[in-house]
């Protein structure tokens, strides 16, 4: 198994909502993510398996010095292999060249050894509100 890792690697649009709802599990809804990823992000990873998308992450940003991780996605087939882990680990150099001094990341319960122990993001205190 070979994977290949892209900062702001091309991507389709299909493949990434496939992905997503595979990852998420969910329908696929018919979401444009190259408007998203353009309009909103410092960049994106894509890793792909030959011609096959199995990773994506968007790394959305302030503008400024705050860059923050969102929807962390790999082919079920593939976790625990490494590659989700290669996805956060590209992000945060990336994010690090565009001179970002911090990256953010929520996500659940279930997914805290992923980020504390394989990708060395630290606990902080952080406030949430819920919009609906």
């Amino acid at each position: 198994m070979t994977i290949t890792y892209a900062w702001r690697g091309d991507f389709d649009n299909a493949a990434v909502n496939a992905l997503h709802a595979e990852a998420f599990g969910h329908d696929q809804m018919p979401m444009d993510w190259h408007a998203q990823v353009h309009r909103h992000s410092l960049g994106w990873v894509c890793a792909r398996e030959a011609d096959r998308l199995v990773g994506f992450v968007n790394v959305a940003w302030d503008g400024g010095v705050h860059a923050f991780i969102l929807d962390t996605m790999v082919t079920p087939d593939l976790r625990k292999t490494g590659v989700g882990t290669e996805l956060v680990t590209t992000a945060a150099r990336e994010a690090r060249s565009a001179h970002c001094e911090w990256l953010h990341v929520d996500f659940d319960e279930h997914l805290r050894p992923f980020y504390f122990d394989a990708c060395g993001f630290r606990r902080t205190d952080a406030g949430l509100i819920a919009l609906r």
